[in-house]
C-alpha cells in the first residue's frame, strides 16, 4: 500500500506538508506524476505549479536520493538498491474553489488531483492517507473509510488513485449536520459563517434526494457527504461519486431567488452522481490525468443535468411552477442573447471545453456557446418531444434510466452514437435530423414548436420604451463607463468601438454606464450618433448608426386558451413528484 501523510503545521502559511512512502520498491528508477486536471472540471489547471520543496529519501539509510524534473508534472528519482522511498514536498494552497486546495488558520480543504502524485503502473494500488491536523479540535470530513484514529491523526484508505482523486477532504472545525434519507446516512459539513438555516436547508435537500432517487430507482452509495464552503463571493460545485463540494456566497440564503439558485446548485451536483460520475462518455471511462480527455458529449453530461437542476426543485415542491417557468425563461433569454449560438455547434462546444469555456475573453460571446446552456436548451426540447409523442408516458427520465442500466451500473462509457440510439429508443423516432441541426450544426432552436403541445409559448417581453440597438454592453467600473462586450457586425463593431474602451460622450455630452440607455431613448433607428471613447488612453471619435431595438427579455407563458390535452401534458410535465 502507498502511504500519504498530510500535515499542515503552520496553516497560516497556506502550505500543506506531504510525505509519500513507497514500500517494496525494486526498480532503479521511480517516476512520479502530478495530474494536470481533475474530473468534472474540464481545463488543464497545471496543479504541479503549486508544488515546492520536493525531495526524495531512502527511508532505511536516511539519505537523500538523486532526482530530476523531466517535464511540467513529471519527477524521476534514482532508486537503485533502495526498497523504501520517502517523497517529501509542500503544496501552496490559497485558492478557494471546489477544484483546488485551500489552507488557512480556519480550515484545510483539498482535492486529490491537486495534492497527490500518482506512480505510473500503480494507479490501482490501495492508498493509505494519514491526516495530521494542526490543532486538537480540528476534525476530518471525507467519504473514505477510516482505518484508525489516534489522538493527533486520522488514517483513511482509498482503494486506488481514482478513488483518492474522487474524495475531497475538509479539515477543521466545520459544522457537521447528520441526516438520513431512505435509510442511508448523509452529512452536511459547513465551513464559514453566513445566513444559512441548516435545518430547513436539509429538509429541502432531502426532497431533492427523494425526487432524484425516483428517477433512477435507488441511491448508488452507502453514505453521502455535502461539503459547503460559505465564502464572500464564490460560486460553484464539483461532483464526486459519494460527495460533492459546494461554494456559495455566505449571505445568499435569505432572498428567495438566491436561495433557489443554491438549491439548483445542490440539485445539479447531486444529479451528477449518476449523470457523469457513473453514466459517462467513453472518452471519460478511464481518466488520463496528464492531458485533455476529449468528448463531444458534455452537452448531455452537463447540459441535461442543468435542465434537471431547474426542474427537480419544482417537482420537489421547493418552488412553484411559475418560479420554474421564470427560471427557464431567464435561461432561454441568456441563450438567445448569446451571438455565439450562431457560430459554434453544441458538439464542438463540448469538444472545445478545454480551451474555451473556462478561458473567456472579450470575443467569447461572439464565437462560442456554453455546452451547459445550449445542452440545457436541447435537453428541454428532447424532453418535450418525447413527452408529447407519448403523452407523458415516456420522458427524458426514461433515457436516463436506459443509460443507467446499459452503461451506468457497470461504469462502461457510452459513445455519441450510443447516446443518440438510447434517446431514439425512448422517443420512438429517428432523431438524425434533430442531432444534425441542433447538436452538430447551429440551426435556430424552434422553442414554440416544442412548447405548443403543452399550451406554452415564448414571447419577447417589452419593458419600458424600446432602446435603439448599438451592439455594445457597457458597465460601470471604478467610476468609468467600460465597454465590456461588442457584438460582431453590430453598429458599435462596425463603427470601430472595442471591448475595454472607456465610453465618454454621445454627441458631445458626457454619458455614464447608468445613463446610456436613457440617452439612447432620444434617438431612433437609422440615426447616426457621434461616440467619444478612450481607446488605450487615446481619444477617438466614432460615428455609429443606430439600428432598431432588439428584445432583451424572453418569457415562457401559458397560452390564453389551451385544450384539455395541452393541460394534461403540462400537468404531467410539471406536477409535484413527492
Amino acid at each position: 500500500m502507498l502511504h500519504y501523510q498530510v500535515a499542515m503545521s503552520v496553516p497560516e502559511s497556506h502550505l500543506f506538508e506531504v510525505t509519500l512512502q513507497i514500500n517494496d520498491w525494486n526498480s532503479p528508477v521511480l517516476d512520479l506524476k502530478m495530474p494536470v486536471w481533475t474530473p468534472g472540471s474540464y481545463l488543464v489547471r497545471e496543479y504541479a505549479r503549486n508544488v515546492q520543496d520536493f525531495s526524495a529519501w531512502d527511508a532505511e539509510k536516511q539519505s537523500q536520493l538523486p532526482s530530476q524534473k523531466l517535464s511540467k508534472n513529471h519527477w524521476q528519482i534514482s532508486t537503485e538498491k533502495t526498497s523504501t522511498v520517502n517523497i517529501r514536498y509542500r503544496v501552496f494552497a490559497n485558492e478557494l474553489s471546489v477544484r483546488t486546495n485551500h489552507l488557512d488558520a480556519t480550515h484545510g480543504y483539498f482535492n486529490g488531483a491537486a495534492l497527490f502524485y500518482f506512480v505510473p503502473g500503480r494507479e490501482k494500488q490501495p492508498i493509505r492517507i494519514t491526516i495530521i491536523p494542526p490543532k486538537p479540535n480540528w476534525r476530518v470530513s471525507t467519504t473514505l473509510p477510516i482505518l484508525s484514529l489516534s489522538g493527533d491523526s486520522y488514517s483513511f484508505e482509498a482503494r486506488d488513485f481514482d478513488t483518492l482523486v474522487d474524495s475531497p477532504f475538509e479539515i477543521g472545525t466545520q459544522e457537521i449536520h447528520d441526516f438520513e434519507v431512505l435509510n442511508k446516512p448523509h452529512q452536511l459539513a459547513i465551513w464559514g459563517k453566513g445566513n444559512i438555516n441548516p435545518a430547513s436547508t436539509i429538509e429541502d435537500i432531502k426532497k431533492l434526494i427523494n425526487v432524484e432517487e425516483k428517477i433512477f430507482g435507488g441511491l448508488p452509495y452507502d453514505r453521502y457527504l455535502f461539503i459547503l464552503h460559505l465564502s464572500a463571493m464564490g460560486y460553484g460545485g464539483l461532483e464526486h461519486k459519494d460527495s460533492c463540494s459546494l461554494n456559495y456566497p455566505r449571505f445568499g440564503f435569505r432572498h428567495p431567488e438566491k436561495y433557489n439558485r443554491f438549491i439548483q446548485l445542490v440539485a445539479h451536483e447531486f444529479f451528477h452522481l449518476w449523470n457523469i460520475k457513473r453514466i459517462r462518455p467513453k472518452a471519460l471511462e478511464t481518466f488520463d490525468y496528464e492531458q485533455e480527455n476529449y468528448t463531444t458529449s458534455l452537452w448531455f453530461s452537463e447540459g441535461t443535468t442543468s435542465y434537471y437542476d431547474c426542474l427537480i426543485p419544482a417537482w420537489a415542491g421547493i418552488y412553484d411552477v411559475k418560479t420554474f417557468l421564470d427560471i427557464l425563461s431567464k435561461e432561454i433569454t441568456r441563450y438567445l442573447l448569446t451571438p455565439g449560438r450562431k457560430v459554434q455547434p453544441l458538439s464542438e462546444s463540448s469538444f472545445d471545453a478545454w480551451i474555451k469555456l473556462y478561458r473567456r475573453d472579450s470575443n467569447s460571446d461572439n464565437s462560442q456557446i456554453s455546452y451547459y446552456l445550449k445542452g440545457e436548451m436541447v435537453s428541454l426540447l428532447l424532453d418535450l418531444l418525447i413527452r408529447s409523442r407519448h403523452k407523458n408516458q415516456r420522458s427524458l427520465d426514461d433515457v436516463l434510466r436506459t443509460l443507467w442500466e446499459q452503461f451506468g451500473k457497470d461504469e462502461v462509457g457510452f459513445t455519441p452514437e450510443q447516446l443518440q440510439q438510447a434517446i431514439e429508443s425512448v422517443a420512438g423516432v429517428d432523431l438524425s435530423s434533430f442531432f444534425a441541426a441542433f447538436i452538430d450544426d447551429t440551426e435556430a432552436l424552434p422553442f414554440d414548436t416544442y412548447l405548443e403541445p403543452f399550451g406554452l409559448q415564448l414571447k419577447a417581453v417589452e419593458k419600458g420604451e424600446a432602446i435603439p440597438y448599438t451592439g455594445m454592453r457597457v458597465i460601470p467600473e471604478n467610476g468609468k463607463a467600460k465597454v465590456q462586450f461588442v457584438e460582431a457586425m453590430s453598429p458599435a463593431n462596425l463603427a470601430g468601438i472595442d471591448p475595454d474602451d472607456e465610453l465618454l460622450a454621445i454627441n458631445g455630452f458626457k454619458v455614464t454606464a447608468e445613463s446610456l440607455n436613457e440617452r439612447l431613448l432620444d434617438y431612433r433607428a437609422g440615426d447616426e450618433i457621434e461616440v467619444a471613447v478612450f481607446h488605450q488612453e487615446e481619444l477617438r471619435i466614432h460615428r455609429l448608426r443606430l439600428e432598431k431595438p432588439q428584445p432583451l427579455v424572453y418569457q415562457v407563458t401559458k397560452m390564453k386558451s389551451i385544450s384539455e390535452e395541452q393541460e394534461e401534458l403540462l400537468k404531467g410535465w410539471l406536477d409535484v413528484r413527492i
